[in-house]
């Protein structure tokens, strides 16, 4: 056997390896366009700022100037930012979104449906119009700003799509079915464009996020018993060792994008919690439906809609919400003086 063998193949898999990590720096590096959709605050703001410390141009948008404009201001310290304001339930509201980032920076490279809504209550305070909103919102918009971008992904046989479901998307808890219903069609979207797209060079990446400390719940809308919802929703949001921080979930999105992974679960106990069911969906049922048992009745303001930043109470804010509250400030979910500082 000749001795010079093995050293061949060694050299053989040393170059191979080092072709291999190239091509990956090659596909990282070329791109260079990201798309957030609500990018103007909470985790959106978050990964936006992520990929522009990662040396990306970032299109954001959002349906309040005054919060886009902002964003706009505290991004832009980062990297450069464009700031678009659309209303994604629009039906062309995908289209002007893509043709406005596009012409800002050229052409979408990846693209982050992160823009979400959310109305708490139990069943008996929703209406039909919840559910459709929910619905334009978490799959339409995404399913038409996929639809817009990947003409150019093709041509190009590259891009990253980013779909930012939720734990929401995988099991369904009490009091917020217009919400899980919208991010489990999208969480299906999602992987069955990956599958559709395999081949293309365009990854797609289902990302399911477990409870997250954004500062979320003053945008939220709250039906029934508004003070009571909002108060076990915020401080549940709140939570160490419950809920993750925002700034190392956005880390851990933009790595997924990247690298191409098929899905991302962004907790311990989120990803506890999609096992659990997968392996007992029944048991799963019923745990929920004890904890239904506690939460608010149907009564209280009913139908109406009541804003988180108008349902206070003991529970909310306290000192069980202030790492969420401490995130609100830095994630420009309530304009004010952190909003001064520079994003780390």
């Amino acid at each position: 056997m000749d001795r010079r063998l093995p050293l061949v193949t060694a050299a053989a898999a040393t170059l191979a390896a080092a072709v291999a990590l190239d091509r990956g720096r090659t596909r990282r590096a070329a791109l260079r366009h990201a798309a957030v959709t609500g990018g103007s605050r909470g985790l959106g703001f978050a990964v936006a700022h992520e990929l522009l410390r990662r040396g990306y141009r970032v299109s954001i948008c959002g349906r309040d100037e005054t919060t886009l404009e902002l964003a706009r201001r505290v991004l832009s310290r980062a990297g450069d930012v464009a700031a678009i304001p659309c209303d994604l339930t629009e039906p062309d509201g995908a289209r002007r979104f893509v043709a406005e980032a596009q012409a800002a920076f050229g052409p979408i490279d990846v693209l982050v449906n992160n823009a979400a809504t959310m109305v708490v209550g139990p069943l008996e305070t929703m209406t039909e119009a919840d559910f459709e909103r929910s619905m334009r919102l978490h799959f339409f918009a995404p399913l038409r700003l996929v639809r817009a971008v990947l003409p150019g992904m093709r041509a190009r046989r590259s891009g990253r799509i980013v779909n930012i479901s939720s734990i929401g998307g995988r099991v369904s808890p009490p009091h917020l079915l217009p919400y899980v219903a919208g991010k489990f069609a999208l969480t299906g979207l999602s992987e069955g464009l990956r599958a559709e797209l395999a081949g293309s060079g365009i990854r797609v990446t289902t990302v399911c996020p477990g409870l997250t400390r954004t500062g979320s719940p003053r945008h939220v809308s709250f039906k029934g018993r508004f003070r009571r919802e909002h108060g076990w929703f915020a401080v549940s949001d709140a939570l160490p060792f419950v809920s993750g921080d925002a700034r190392r979930t956005a880390r851990r999105v933009v790595d997924a994008a990247e690298r191409g992974r098929a899905d991302l679960i962004t907790t311990l106990p989120a990803r506890f919690g999609v096992a659990f069911h997968g392996l007992f969906p029944g048991l799963t049922a019923m745990l929920f439906g004890i904890a239904g048992r506690w939460l608010p009745r149907a009564d209280g303001v009913g139908a109406r809609t009541v804003p988180g930043r108008e349902s206070g109470s003991r529970w909310a804010p306290s000192v069980l919400t202030r790492l969420a509250d401490r995130a609100a400030a830095e994630l420009n979910q309530e304009p004010g003086p952190p909003l001064g500082r520079e994003s780390t």
